[in-house]
C-alpha cells in the first residue's frame, strides 16, 4: 500500500477536521501518501482529489466543519456511481480508503468493500446511533452547544415564569435531546423511542408550576411525533390553565458548528489514526470505534444488520432527575 484517500461524508459535525488530521499525518508517519477526496461521494465519483501533506492540516484541529466538504450522494448507492467511484480511487493510484460519517456513509464504505476495495469506517455522528463505538466524532461537542442553550435558556426562563420547549436534532434518535436534557436539568424529555400524549405533556407543565418552580424546561428531538410546534400550540391554548407562558426555541444547525471540545479532538485523533494503522496492517472492511475505553473493530457489514438502540434505562433515570 503506497496511497490512501480520505473523505468525509453525510451529515458535518464537530470533529471531522482532528480526524482528518490525524488520518493524514499517521499515514505520513508510516511512509504513505494522502489524497484528500473533496465532498464525499460526490467528489469521488467526479474525481475531485487533492493531495494531502502535514502543512495541509496544520491549524485545523481546533476548527469545526470538514476542509474537505460534505454532501449527500444518492447517486452512489447505484452501480453506476459505485464503478465511478472505483474507476476514480484506481486512477489515481488509491489503495486504500478512510470513510468519516455516519450510518449513511459507512453503509457507502461497506458497498466499495463488497466490491474488493480496501475501505476502514470511523464513525462520526453526532446523533451516536452508528453501532461499533460507544461514542461518535462530534457527539460530546454537540451535548456542550446544548447544554450551554439549555442554561441560558433556563435564565430568561426563570426571570419571565415561562415553559420553554427546547428541539435538538435526532429525526430518527432521541439520544441529543435525552442526554442534554438529563445534563440540563429538563423537566421533561420527549423523544421518538418514547410515546408521550399532548394531555402528559401538559400534565407534567401544570405538576411543574404546582411544585413551585419557576420555569419548565422541555426537551424536544425533532423526531418526536406529533413534533415540537404541535406541542407549543397545544399548549399554548392551555396556557392559562397552566400557569406557564410557553416559547419555543429550535436549536437547529447551531449543534452542527463550533471548535471540537478536547474530547472530540482526542477521540478524532485516536479513531484517524487507528483506522490507517488498520490499513496498513491489512485488515479493511471494519470501523474503529471506542468501546469501553478501548479501540476496537466491528465489521462494517454490522451497519446494515445492527442497529444501535437508545438505552432507555436512562429514560427512567430522567425522570426520576424532573422531580
Amino acid at each position: 500500500m503506497k496511497r490512501i484517500g480520505v473523505l468525509t461524508s453525510g451529515g458535518d459535525g464537530p470533529g471531522l477536521n482532528p480526524c482528518i488530521r490525524a488520518v493524514t499525518r499517521m499515514a505520513l508517519g508510516c511512509g504513505l501518501e494522502v489524497m484528500g477526496i473533496e465532498r464525499g461521494y460526490a467528489g469521488l465519483m467526479d474525481g475531485e482529489m487533492t493531495p494531502l501533506d502535514a502543512r495541509s492540516v496544520g491549524g485545523i484541529i481546533g476548527r469545526g466543519g470538514t476542509i474537505l466538504g460534505t454532501t449527500r450522494a444518492p447517486e452512489f448507492e447505484t452501480p453506476k456511481g459505485q464503478r465511478e467511484a472505483l474507476r476514480n480511487l484506481n486512477r489515481h493510484g488509491i489503495d486504500g480508503l478512510v470513510v468519516i460519517g455516519g450510518n449513511g456513509s459507512l453503509t457507502g464504505a461497506y458497498a466499495l468493500h463488497r466490491l474488493g476495495f480496501p475501505v476502514v469506517g470511523v464513525p462520526a455522528t453526532i446523533d451516536n446511533d452508528v453501532v461499533g463505538t460507544d461514542i461518535a466524532i462530534g457527539v460530546d461537542t454537540a451535548l456542550n452547544t446544548i447544554l450551554d442553550a439549555i442554561d441560558k435558556i433556563k435564565d430568561t426562563a426563570s426571570s419571565h415564569q415561562r415553559a420553554f420547549l427546547i428541539e435538538t436534532m435526532g429525526r430518527d434518535s432521541g439520544y441529543l435531546a435525552l442526554m442534554g436534557g438529563i445534563a440540563g436539568g429538563a423537566e421533561m424529555i420527549l423523544i421518538p423511542e418514547v410515546e408521550t400524549s399532548l394531555e402528559e405533556v401538559a400534565q407534567g407543565l401544570l405538576d411543574a408550576y404546582v411544585r413551585g418552580k419557576a420555569h419548565c424546561i422541555i426537551v424536544v428531538a425533532e423526531g418526536y411525533r406529533p413534533g415540537t410546534q404541535a406541542v407549543a400550540a397545544y399548549l399554548q391554548e392551555r396556557q392559562e390553565d397552566l400557569g406557564f407562558e410557553v416559547r419555543v426555541t429550535v436549536l437547529g444547525h447551531i449543534q452542527r458548528g463550533g471548535a471540537p471540545s478536547a474530547f472530540d479532538r482526542l477521540l478524532a485523533t485516536r479513531l484517524g489514526a487507528a483506522a490507517v494503522q488498520e490499513l496498513r496492517d491489512g485488515h479493511p472492511g471494519h470501523i474503529v470505534g471506542l468501546i469501553g475505553g478501548q479501540i476496537a473493530l466491528t465489521p462494517l457489514e454490522d451497519i446494515l444488520t445492527h442497529h444501535k438502540k437508545l438505552d432507555l434505562s436512562l429514560c427512567e433515570l430522567a425522570e426520576i432527575m424532573e422531580k
